[in-house]
């Protein structure tokens, strides 16, 4: 037998709803699709999805009046901390929040409208001996879009990490549109900025420096900022990987998820 593709199919009461849940969270595109019958798929390995209208005459008799009830739709993912923040930001309903289990499955859950589990996953790298011959003191990193998290006010691509292989710091660029302003918030740790095009405005403990192309700022630990772009502007930022955000007037910390 040779298998060349393979699809899940789902019978649900809403095609709609569960198409569109689909595409907006998990970057599903429409392949075909009519009356009673949608078609989803990736460019990458997620499975395909069809979506049956409930009680379509393609099901058999027994199965026709059954949602896609008691299963879950599982997709593994790099970088399960942006996945989890993302949707989070875009108002998905994530229905189990992210845990990790004993066997070293890191995983969330969302529920479409239509009550279909989907679950993201990530696996935690065993630990091995290290190899004699195997070179470790150097890694190449290439950028990819599952690396990068966008943010009402800008786009964040994550660099060298923990989960990217750096032991200590992390980095990552930061693009912002002309006239888009963060919101105050303090960094637990040290960071450096260096403006590789156009320009930044940063208020600091009550101070503001404007910020230009080839310049470097150092912003200390602990100090509330905001950052505001009067022109398109690009950053490399470095840090400590442990930092995290507060924001003034809540309470707790929050993780960077580019910098994980």
């Amino acid at each position: 037998m040779n298998v060349s593709a393979s699809s899940l199919s789902l019978t649900v009461a809403d095609i709609d709803a569960s198409r569109d849940f689909l595409c907006t969270h998990l970057g599903y595109e429409v392949a075909m699709a009519q009356d009673g019958f949608a078609s989803l798929t990736r460019e990458d390995a997620a499975v395909d999805i069809v979506l049956l209208r409930k009680g379509t005459a393609v099901l058999p008799a027994e199965q026709r009046d059954r949602d896609a009830g008691g299963l879950i739709l599982a997709l593994t993912v790099p970088d399960l901390d942006a996945e989890e923040a993302r949707l989070r930001a875009a108002g998905a309903p994530i229905t189990m929040p992210l845990r990790e289990e004993p066997w070293g499955e890191r995983l969330f859950q969302l529920t479409d409208p239509n009550g279909v589990v989907v679950q993201l996953v990530e696996w935690a790298v065993p630990d091995h001996p290290a190899d004699p011959d195997e070179d470790t003191t150097l890694h190449v990193l290439t950028p990819s879009t599952e690396s990068v998290t966008v943010s009402p006010n800008a786009t964040m691509t994550g660099l060298a990490a923990p989960s990217r292989g750096s032991a200590e710091l992390s980095t990552w660029t930061v693009a912002m549109d002309a006239g888009a302003t963060g919101p105050e918030h303090s960094i637990s740790r040290e960071q450096v900025w260096t403006v590789t095009a156009g320009a930044l405005e940063v208020t600091c403990d009550g101070r503001t420096e404007k910020v230009s192309a080839g310049q470097t700022l150092i912003l200390p630990a602990d100090l509330v900022r905001r950052i505001h772009a009067p022109a398109r502007a690009e950053v490399h930022v470095s840090m400590r990987s442990d930092g995290v955000a507060s924001v003034p007037g809540t309470e707790g910390t929050r993780e960077l998820p580019w910098a994980r």
